[in-house]
């Protein structure tokens, strides 16, 4: 039996890097992955593999709607949208090959087969024909999430699917219908949008991307509909079956209480994920999970178990990707015997649409509700010289800053390259900045970032400058 010092269940963000982090601080580490790639979810059929046929979905949106503007006429542009699922499988491809690089690089054993528990500190994993049970001086449980339904929704992953299935179709349905308007609703709706499909969506709540401030998901749903998406809000799915063998029917219970009925071609389930844990006999390790499906952690990541860890999907918080990466280098420092921190108000989350969507930091409805005195400023990318050169004028970034102390408690962004522009805001939030500060700081000219500059600067009472 082999011992390792550290022994990672799944291959996942939060896994490898965990792993990798392990291995640097001078462990001797083991990954153990049930899937033939490493990577997880993120890279095989979530994050990555989504971000891919955004960007393609996009370059043919542009090429068929923006490009006369620009000066350039070409022939009307033919979707060949069996290169385009190609392209993103080599680029799944691509990226799971360098994670395996980096497995070899930092001399990390990867295990193939389920992982589960055999005692305290022992790991069995069950490969292909063959099982083998490795010895573990600690252990960090990184096996993530997978999608959720509701009730009266049976994903069959044929034409009722998941985002994995929605990833991969043969073909552009001509009606999508889409359950949930989170953020992996909007941002596969978005794609098939662009493709020419009918998209409709049909969400719980009175607001989509319901994790955000309210004013980015209103923003979002009126350039949405520019695409042609449709939005049914405040709709109660009761069930959703084929109507016929190619078509499938969503019954719904609209805000008055009447029954509407929804038909397309395949209707996408994006409700949500729950935390992965089949297989992993926590109870031979002295664990069980909580009333929602997590396991239970402290502050630091640790189990009632001291050297068991448990991080990303899989533990409470948001899942993501970014998130999980944050904790696996954390528990791998803690392990070593170092005292890592992380500020979770302070973790981004983001929406790939195009706009983007981009938050950290409190929200309006959050302040409010915690009765803290606030100002906010606001700027619209339709007053930047960037946005207005690059046709990119939807959108607006909004800082919330405290009323006494002008700190920067929350900046929500919707408008081109937010994802990267709230970098600079969780940097800034980080080091407890002022709104001021930002203002303050030189932005180069013409830059979107102008528009957190200039919005930082209404928060802060000074007033924006007209760009």
């Amino acid at each position: 039996m082999e011992n390792f010092d550290v022994v990672v269940i799944g291959s996942g963000p939060g896994g490898y890097i965990a792993a990798i982090r392990a291995a640097q601080l001078g462990k001797k580490v083991a990954l153990v992955e049930k899937y033939p790639t490493l990577g997880g979810t993120c890279l095989n059929v979530g994050c990555i593999p989504s971000k891919a046929l955004l960007d393609s979905s996009e370059h043919y949106h542009n090429a068929v709607h923006r490009f006369q503007a620009h000066g350039i006429k070409i022939p009307p542009p033919e979707l060949d949208f069996a290169q385009m699922i190609a392209r993103k499988a080599k680029v799944v491809e691509d990226n799971c090959r360098g994670v395996e690089m980096l497995m070899k690089k930092n001399k990390i054993t990867v295990l193939h087969g389920v992982g589960s528990f055999a005692s305290p500190h022992q790991v069995r994993v069950e490969g292909q024909g063959d099982s083998q049970i490795v010895e573990a001086a600690h252990v960090i449980i990184a096996t993530g999430s997978k999608p959720s339904s509701i009730p009266g929704v049976d994903i069959d992953k044929k034409r009722i699917i998941t985002s994995t299935e929605a990833l991969s179709l043969k073909e552009v349905p001509h009606t999508l219908l889409v359950i949930g308007g989170g953020v992996i609703g909007m941002e596969l709706g978005t794609v098939y949008a662009r493709l020419g499909s009918r998209v409709q969506v049909i969400e719980y709540t009175d607001t989509l991307i319901g994790a955000f401030d309210r004013a980015l998901g209103k923003e979002l749903q009126k350039v949405s509909r520019k695409l042609g998406m449709e939005f049914f809000l405040s709709h109660k799915v009761l069930q959703a079956a084929y109507s016929n063998v190619d078509k499938v029917q969503v019954k719904a219970l609209d805000p008055q209480g009447q029954e509407v009925t929804f038909e397309g071609d395949y209707c996408l389930v994006a409700v949500g994920r729950r935390p992965y844990t089949q297989g992993l006999n926590l109870e031979a390790a002295g664990l069980s999970l909580d009333e929602k499906g997590f396991v239970p952690v402290d502050e630091e990541c640790r189990t009632k178990v001291p050297h068991i860890w448990a991080i990303g999907d899989v533990v409470r918080g948001a899942m993501l990707a970014h998130k999980a990466e944050e904790e696996g280098v954390a528990v791998a420092e803690r392990i070593a015997g170092q005292k890592p921190h992380i500020h979770y108000p302070l973790i981004p989350n983001v929406v790939y649409t195009w706009p983007e969507v981009a938050s950290v930091g409190y929200s309006e409805e959050q302040l409010k509700a915690q009765g803290r005195a606030y100002r906010s400023g606001q700027f619209p990318f339709m007053a930047s010289g960037r946005a207005r050169a690059s046709m990119d004028t939807e959108g607006f970034v909004k800082v919330l800053a405290d009323a006494q102390s002008d700190e920067i408690l929350g900046v929500h962004i919707i408008g081109p390259r937010a994802a990267d522009l709230i970098g600079e805001a969780a940097l800034a939030m980080e080091f407890k900045a002022a709104a001021e500060d930002i203002g303050r700081i030189c932005h180069a000219h013409p830059t979107f970032s102008e528009a957190l500059k200039e919005a930082s600067l209404a928060a802060s009472g000074l007033g924006a400058l007209n760009m």
